[in-house]
């Protein structure tokens, strides 16, 4: 182990969500290839979470590695703000085409946040430019949309949001949509929607991922947004987790058959290499926009924002993920997932076992039958399954695989088969 490394990583390195005089002990990643990561003390972890969702064609992958060479040796980066390139504008158009879902313009930005943030301004901004003053959020009750203001508004109040709330902006929050409660839903959210300060409702489509994994349907997600158009309140999908085939298709949203309004996308955007943020609105969205009065522009811009080497990745990525081979995978994975559901969904220490396309989500039993992110089994599920070489990363009492497309069935059975070894032993 190298010592040295990470007593300067405790002295100046701040870790996410962690606290800052941690007791556990880091384990250094050295190297990266395929399914697994590689430590420095010889170990390897199968990487069954894709490295925090965003790996979709395995680590190290050459191909992309070289498109990142080769453009960086002719355009590495330029302002955007007054200029464009080739690398933003083909892959502008090409995502608009895969997107579909009546999607017609591109605001690039550099992560999933920011992409919401974006989204959300937009918002605002359109009900401005046409002369009204609408600034309330509508989102459903377990949301996580990022960590920046706007997104930490939009997200449920919880551990996450607890330092912040009072600098929150106002959010009424729908009731989630379990299965049981069609009507509470729905009517709840017409009553906010008679609230004519309403700008937009924002939902992840199908399934909430920091939630808990938590799975809902394509035709309550569809009266959700119809009832949105009935009262013109735009309507906002963060595809963040969902995008590029998670769910089985190729967007979460595509399993419905109303539209939204504007779109967010990250994380698998790229393969999971570099970060990219891209928020996609529809015409009406651009419409207030469609001026030349200075007063009406979308004041919002970042310095790396269309980064050239990393808008000719994503559209390395976006062919990769585009070919018959990663579609194949995505169906293989996606019906693997089913059959060892149906395999353990009876075993009595599951709570709730639940799949989608490549993700599967497990929520264990707990002895006092509660569930939490920072509930204490958290600990020792993670400990368990890097002890016998995987990577899982337990949302407190849930468990869940949201592997690369490159997995193979040997490396999927050797999760299964752990997870059911585990199972057994909480017994």
């Amino acid at each position: 182990m190298n010592n040295d490394l990470l007593a300067d990583d405790a002295a100046y390195v701040w870790h996410p969500y962690t606290p800052l005089l941690i007791k556990r002990a880091y384990q250094e990643v050295v190297a990266a290839k395929g399914m697994y990561l590689h430590l420095e003390d010889g170990t390897t972890l199968l990487d069954g979470i894709s490295s925090w969702w965003v790996n979709i064609h395995g680590h190290g992958n050459e191909y992309l590695a070289n498109v990142v060479r080769d453009q960086i040796l002719l355009l590495d980066h330029t302002l955007f703000a007054g200029f464009t390139h080739k690398p933003a504008v083909t892959f502008a158009k090409k995502l608009l085409d895969i997107i579909q879902c009546d999607q017609k313009r591109v605001f690039y930005s550099e992560n999933g946040s920011t992409a919401v943030e974006v989204a959300l301004k937009l918002a605002v901004q359109y009900w401005k430019n046409k002369g009204e003053d609408r600034t309330v959020f509508l989102a459903l009750e377990g949301a996580f949309h990022g960590d920046t203001f706007g997104a930490m508004s939009v997200s449920a109040r919880s551990l996450f949001t607890a330092s912040f709330d009072k600098l929150l902006h106002e959010v009424l929050y729908i009731p989630f949509p379990d299965g049981t409660n069609d009507a509470e839903v729905l009517e709840h959210l017409e009553t906010y929607l008679k609230n004519k300060s309403v700008a937009a409702f924002i939902y992840e489509p199908l399934i909430q991922g920091t939630a808990g994994m938590k799975i809902y349907s394509p035709a309550i997600l569809d009266k959700m947004i119809q009832l949105c158009r009935n009262y013109d309140v735009l309507c906002i999908a963060d595809e963040v987790m969902t995008g590029f085939g998670r769910t089985g298709k190729d967007f979460a949203s595509h399993y419905c058959d109303s539209s939204p309004d504007m779109m967010c996308f990250s994380k698998a955007i790229t393969g999971g290499l570099l970060p990219l943020g891209v928020t996609t609105c529809n015409a009406l969205v651009e419409e207030p926009f469609a001026t030349e009065d200075f007063n009406k522009a979308f004041f919002h811009g970042h310095s790396y924002m269309a980064n050239a080497t990393i808008c000719q990745l994503a559209l390395a990525s976006l062919s990769l993920f585009d070919s018959q081979e990663c579609r194949d995978n995505i169906e293989r994975i996606s019906k693997s997932h089913e059959i060892f559901l149906t395999k353990i969904q009876s075993h009595s220490a599951i709570k709730r076992i639940q799949s989608i396309g490549t993700i599967l989500a497990i929520e264990v039993q707990t002895k006092n039958g509660l569930s939490a992110y920072d509930h204490s089994i958290r600990h020792y599920l993670y400990d368990y399954f890097i002890e016998r070489g995987i990577l899982l990363r337990p949302l407190g009492n849930i468990i869940y695989i949201i592997p690369p497309y490159i997995i193979d069935n040997q490396q999927l059975t050797f999760i299964y088969e752990t997870i059911e070894t585990m199972l057994d032993s909480l017994q």
